[in-house]
This record gives structure tokens, sequence and C-alpha cells, in this order.
């Protein structure tokens, strides 16, 4: 017995169980143990995928641990300037 992978779009699912239907004695279908365990597991390997593409082709941006600190840093001075501005305490 050889073991393949077969991706099957969610709305054919029925329609190709319905297919193999007469195949039971030679098609054992089983769950990936990725898929019991983690059941976003394909939704968040396609995504990383496209991620690793968007970064090789520029149009995504890495920043390192220290640019990425200042980046949040500079959002948190934004934040608590723009909210102090706004905060006014009426009695």
């Amino acid at each position: 017995m050889q073991t393949l992978i077969v991706n099957v779009e969610e709305s054919f699912i029925q329609d190709f169980l319905r297919i193999i239907e007469g195949y039971k004695d030679k098609i054992k279908l089983q769950k990936n143990p990725d898929w019991v365990q983690d059941p976003y597991f394909y939704q968040r390997q396609e995504q990383l995928q496209k991620t690793l593409e968007a970064i090789d082709s520029g149009k995504m941006k890495i920043y390192s641990d220290q640019e990425s600190q200042k980046q949040i840093d500079a959002l948190f001075e934004r934040l608590e300037d723009e909210y102090s501005k706004n905060s006014t305490v009426s009695r």
C-alpha cells in the first residue's frame, strides 16, 4: 500500500467521498494527526507560505528586534500623547 496526500476543496468533500465509496476495500481514509492536534494547521501553513513569499519578494519588511522595539515604543508614545490631549476630567 502507498500513502498519498490528496488535497480536496472543502466544497468538494462530499462528492469526493461518493466517488471513492465503491473502493472502500482499496482506499483507507484517515485523519492527519496534525489536523487532530491543531485544527488550523493547514490554514496557518498556507499563511506562513504567503508571508515567506511576501518577504522574499520585498512586499513585506522584516524588522530587527531593536527596530521592532523602537516602532512599538514610538507607537505607545503617540498613543499616550493622543490620549493625554483628549482626556479631560469634568466634575
